[in-house]
């Protein structure tokens, strides 16, 4: 087998064990199974998980809804990561699941940054130039 290179992007496994977390996490954060009020009270979207080529870390990347207290959001998690993981575990039948690691998905500030840029008139007109070009 050939050595995976690094830019080759992450394999058909780590995708699917990705978001086979993320769906767990994603249903247990949402009915409130954890034992953890603070935690219980949040509204969480889990917008993504990367898990590492040898599978044994997960990098979960979450955002509160309305992107109110992100911070503590990320600690609550970190809180309660051996039991998030514990039910994870029970509810996948994974043999090994993955250190957790929260992470801020900033993504949706990225798309808001680009919808920012494109609507600036200088964008625009710029746009408008290149097309005309290309005719």
């Amino acid at each position: 087998m050939a050595k995976k290179n690094f830019h080759d992007g992450p394999s058909q496994r780590q995708l699917r064990v990705g978001e086979t977390i993320r769906r767990a996490l994603s249903e247990i954060l949402m009915r409130g199974e954890v034992h953890d009020p603070d935690l219980n009270r949040l509204s969480i979207t889990v917008g993504e998980v990367r898990t590492s080529p040898d599978l044994r870390i997960a990098t979960v990347y979450v955002l509160p809804l309305g992107g109110q207290g992100k911070d503590v959001v990320i600690k609550l998690l970190a809180r309660n990561e051996y039991e998030l993981k514990r039910m994870i575990s029970k509810k996948l039948g994974l043999k090994h699941t993955p250190e957790m690691r929260f992470r801020l998905d900033e993504t949706f500030d990225q798309m808001d940054a680009t919808r920012r840029m494109f609507s600036d008139a200088k964008v625009q007109r710029d746009l408008a130039a290149d097309d005309e070009a290309q005719e």
